[in-house]
């Protein structure tokens, strides 16, 4: 078994996607991509000798080989490369979020070293492919460190709830019935006069299927009906909340869905898992299914909602969230992620008003006196 050993580098940007980068993952994505020794050197910006040698090398410490290397012909990875860049690519999609709370812990230390005035806030929240972007946004903008680390959307609200951070970030319906599963599972960890809901988003969630949707995949009755090899999300996050939302209401019961218990740690890890041909379907954000380049399904529309207790609301880092989603530039770049726009952006809503799962019966005036 070969051994990994992680490093990071100091640098004054970053990509937005959390990953931890591999020479020879890097090497072999530009073979593919560009199909020549030369095309890959040249998109590395590395001479044709350097590429050439250390694709050797590899092949030598590995004991297998990478590319196809007949005269004339473009260069291909072999068999065995495609599997190493496969699996190391669903690897890294499953640890996304673990990687993103350990980038985040390392920038948050190290920018204290040069602005301890800057403000910092503790997120725990449901997986979103936005909420990365903001935290560099507000870095950048607002002196403000959004310390994120990524789980279900339930785990999320309940550390919110025993003070193991300031906010919380959960996704619903866009418009959840009363009685629904959304409501009876959020319902009874949110408290009107409690907790205060600030705007972020709407996203749209739909089935992410192979390119071009060869097997014609258009809903979740059709899923069921012809058996497609399924992918989950973890018991507790949002997204299962809503497959299992669904699938009632299109009176299916999960066991007529193949995989129901094959899960997948985030909307990345599934769309890898689609991707490799693992899975046919999975249920997950736009913007993954486009990052990714596979096809998409769109089913509902949802709301990503950020959470915090009505005594934070006020406070110094809660109030730069607030201008920071705001900020036009910041509703730009939103605008710019697909299947998504800004909803009440930065704008503190009562969770009456947010979220209509709390009926109250109307009060009952006395009886006039008799005259």
């Amino acid at each position: 078994m070969r051994k990994i050993e992680l490093t990071y580098r100091l640098q004054t940007d970053r990509a937005p996607e959390a990953r931890i980068q591999n020479d020879l993952m890097r090497l072999l994505m530009a073979v593919r991509t560009r199909g020549s020794i030369s095309g890959a050197a040249r998109e590395l910006a590395l001479s044709y000798r350097h590429v050439w040698g250390s694709l050797k090398d590899w092949e030598q410490t590995l004991g297998q080989p990478l590319v196809n290397w007949e005269r004339g012909q473009a260069a291909r990875l072999t068999p065995f490369a495609d599997k190493l860049l496969w699996t190391e690519q669903l690897a890294q999609a499953r640890l996304a979020p673990q990687i993103e709370a350990l980038r985040a812990e390392l920038e948050r230390t190290l920018s204290l070293a040069y602005d301890p005035g800057a403000h910092v806030l503790s997120l725990l929240a449901s997986h979103d492919e936005a909420l990365p972007l903001l935290q560099a946004f507000a870095a950048e903008h607002n002196r403000l460190h959004v310390d994120i680390r990524f789980c279900g959307s339930v785990e999320a609200i309940r550390a919110l709830n025993e003070g193991r951070c300031v906010m919380a970030g959960f996704h619903a319906r866009a418009q959840p019935q009363v009685n629904s599963l959304t409501a009876r599972t959020y319902k009874p960890l949110l408290q009107p006069g409690q907790h205060k809901i600030i705007g972020f988003a709407r996203r749209t969630q739909g089935l992410m299927v192979a390119p071009g949707n060869p097997l014609r995949i258009d809903s979740l009755k059709r899923v069921a009906q012809w058996r497609m090899r399924f992918v989950n999300r973890a018991l507790g996050t949002g997204t299962r909340v809503l497959l299992d939302e669904l699938l009632a209401e299109e009176g299916i019961p999960v066991s007529r869905i193949q995989g129901y218990d094959y899960e997948e740690p985030s909307h990345r890890a599934i769309a890898m898992a689609v991707a490799s041909g693992r899975a046919d379907v999975g249920l997950g954000t736009e913007a993954v299914a486009r990052q990714v380049g596979l096809g998409f399904v769109p089913l509902t529309s949802e709301l990503y909602h950020l959470v915090c207790l009505k005594s934070a609301i006020d406070q110094p880092p809660v109030l730069a969230l607030r201008q920071t989603l705001q900020a036009t530039g910041w509703q730009s770049q939103l605008s710019a992620l697909a299947g998504y726009e800004p909803f009440a952006s930065g704008e503190v809503q009562s969770l009456r008003t947010a979220l209509p799962w709390w009926v109250y019966p109307k009060e009952r005036h006395p009886p006039c006196p008799a005259t």
